[in-house]
């Protein structure tokens, strides 16, 4: 497997090659699995991806699976209880962006607006070809969907953390020109 061209920023690091190999760019279209990459993507704000897949499973855990509901109910104790949870990333604003976030995203759910569906329609369902540099951390989809995020309660979705999570989730395909599964995601589609 270490034969095979990469992106640049998954040749050298094993944990980075498989999440690279195995989930980036791969198109995500489950709810709760869009919604939680979008919270993960707030917290890398400012530190690499790759302390974000070493602390996961602690985040999964500390924030229940993820669950919307749950985390929409938090309230300050629960917010200092994670605030002193040393196995995740320790911001107040992004604690706080989650769990406005989980109520954002229950309010959509309440007005009949599927999650997956207004991120897909945003590119007609097939996801974008970047521009095979992997140079980009800003797009006009995400300048967009940051603003239609925003419009809808979202916190900490600005331009620049919404790219990210397209290009993670695969809405946006930016694997390099060379990357082996640049062709392989766009052909797949799904």
């Amino acid at each position: 497997m270490n034969a095979l061209h990469r992106c640049q920023w998954a040749q050298h690091d094993p944990i980075m090659q498989n999440y690279h190999d195995c989930e980036w760019g791969v198109p995500v279209r489950d709810n709760r699995a869009l919604w939680e990459k979008l919270i993960l993507d707030g917290f890398q704000a400012g530190l690499s991806w790759r302390t974000i897949l070493l602390k996961r499973d602690s985040f999964r855990e500390a924030f229940e699976g993820f669950v919307p509901e749950h985390i929409a109910e938090y309230d300050e104790a629960d917010i200092e209880r994670l605030l002193g949870n040393a196995a995740i990333v320790r911001s107040r604003i992004k604690i706080r962006a989650a769990i406005q976030n989980a109520k954002a995203y229950l309010e959509m759910q309440r007005h009949g607006e599927d999650f997956s569906t207004f991120v897909w329609k945003m590119v007609d369902d097939q996801p974008l070809k970047g521009d095979g540099t992997g140079s980009a951390t800003r797009s006009v989809i995400g300048d967009h969907l940051s603003k239609e995020l925003k419009n809808r309660g979202f916190s900490f979705v600005g331009p620049v953390i919404v790219h990210a999570w397209l290009q993670a989730t695969g809405v946006i395909n930016d694997h390099e020109a060379q990357c082996f599964l640049r062709d392989v995601i766009t052909a797949d589609g799904d």
